[in-house]
């Protein structure tokens, strides 16, 4: 298995991936997440490739005051066999050569798998809210 970047020819994989693994929301256009992605920082959009076959991905990015990870997902198959650790591994470092000091992710509360996953990887829970705003909708 290698990480790579994302290449335009993995989208109906990297979407069925986020499909299996349950991230993908109504309200989010996982096509126009990938098309908006593209155009900013494309290096930090990866996928785990097993001879051809797309079994993970993160999607990351960089605003100069911290990093963040999206989209982290392992083929449910292939869950525990450490793609996600390296999905993150390589993020970092990709992070970390631009000059990133931290990275956050956000969680859904009622996620206790992705959090145990992260606790086992290092990172830390915060006690924060978070708010948003939808400034441009997908239709």
């Amino acid at each position: 298995m290698i990480i790579r970047t994302f290449q335009i020819d993995d989208t109906e994989n990297v979407v069925a991936l986020w499909h299996a693994a349950g991230l993908t929301r109504p309200w989010n256009d996982p096509y126009a997440d990938i098309r908006r992605k593209l155009a900013v920082q494309p290096e930090l959009f990866l996928v785990a490739d097993d001879d051809g076959e797309v079994v993970g991905s993160v999607m990351g990015g960089y605003d100069g005051h911290r990093g963040w990870l999206y989209y982290l997902a392992a083929a449910p198959h292939r869950q525990g066999e450490g793609i996600g650790r390296a999905l993150v591994t390589e993020a970092e470092q990709r992070l970390i050569a631009m000059g990133c000091p931290k990275v956050q992710l956000m969680v859904r509360p009622d996620n206790d798998q992705a959090f145990r996953f992260y606790d086992a990887i290092g990172y830390e829970r915060f006690d924060v809210g978070t708010t948003g705003k939808r400034l441009i909708p997908d239709d």
